[in-house]
């Protein structure tokens, strides 16, 4: 069975890929207006892309450092779901006058 990727992994993932594609825009910039370069901006950042997808979509090991702990299903019985109380009063509302 695969492990998923946990909770705060999923933002750390969020939180890295934000920070690396806003840092690769900044030094694509940078390189295509100091090379006065349109497509040597577009290839940097490209590359940026390419290598900000490679860190963030792969399910790698430090992205599951919090697992989830699942029930097992012999123990969902023994926790029966809670029902929903029938004695709710609705609030009535004040008369406008």
């Amino acid at each position: 069975m695969t492990q998923l990727m946990d909770w705060q992994g999923q933002k750390l993932a969020e939180q890295l890929m934000q920070i690396m594609l806003l840092a690769f825009a900044v030094i694509a910039f940078s390189t295509g207006y100091l090379m006065a370069s349109f497509q040597m901006m577009i290839l940097t950042y490209a590359g940026g892309v390419v290598l900000t997808t490679l860190v963030t979509v792969p399910n790698w090991p430090f992205f599951n450092r919090h697992p989830l702990k699942w029930l097992d299903p012999c123990e969902i019985e023994k926790h029966p779901k809670p029902q929903p109380s029938t004695n709710v009063t609705p609030k009535k509302k004040p008369n406008k006058k």
